[in-house]
């Protein structure tokens, strides 16, 4: 009787533990669209983010990656903006972290900020996670009229945005944020990309 009601519960055990990591399984292979809405929330967890990243750029530092992806999911949440279109953002602006423009990896500048010619190579910020933090302001001046943060003032460009909230959505920084005409577009494939993950 002992030896049935143990294999019993194993067998149990077995069929949740299963059953839990299909329904887990289900629930990534079915992601929501990303809005395009930069002030909304962002739908990608840390994991979907790394794993879309090093899809483009597999040989990158791993551990980076996933620290940036948490500081983008955080700092997103925490000032009302999406991280899914801030982490995309950042990945066209550094080419996946690979750089190769004016803004230099050790600038810890993920969006080009205050980027104009070599006299003017863009900011520079102490850590990623400022950096990281600077890049989600920046977006809070260009997509809301509200002018409260929750966190401290980091971005030196914050209050040069003007008019305030006029970017709305990742198409309205074309001709704002980057001069290129398709920047909108290119950030709407990165974010169709992303769903996938």
């Amino acid at each position: 009787m002992r030896k049935l009601l143990s294999a019993g519960l194993l067998t149990l055990f077995l069929c949740l533990l299963f059953s839990c990591a299909t329904v887990e399984d289900t629930k990534r292979s079915f992601s929501k669209e990303c809005s395009r809405e930069i002030a909304a929330l962002g739908i990608k967890d840390t994991y979907e983010l790394e794993q879309f990243f090093l899809a483009r750029n597999p040989k990158a530092d791993k551990a980076k990656v996933r620290r940036m992806a948490g500081y983008y999911v955080t700092e997103g949440r925490f000032e009302g903006i999406n991280s899914d279109v801030a982490f995309v953002q950042m990945c066209l602006e550094t080419g996946f972290l690979r750089f190769g423009g004016l803004v230099k990896p050790y600038f810890n500048n993920f969006c080009g900020l205050g980027s104009m010619n070599k006299a003017n190579p863009g900011e520079k910020f102490p850590s990623e996670a400022v950096g990281v933090r600077a890049h989600i302001q920046h977006l809070h001046a260009y997509a809301t009229k509200d002018k409260k943060l929750r966190n401290k003032l980091v971005d030196p460009r914050y209050n040069h945005v003007k008019p305030r909230g006029k970017a709305t959505t990742v198409w309205e920084l074309a001709g704002t944020w980057a001069m290129d005409k398709n920047y909108g577009k290119k950030l709407d494939a990165l974010l169709t990309e992303l769903e996938k993950y």
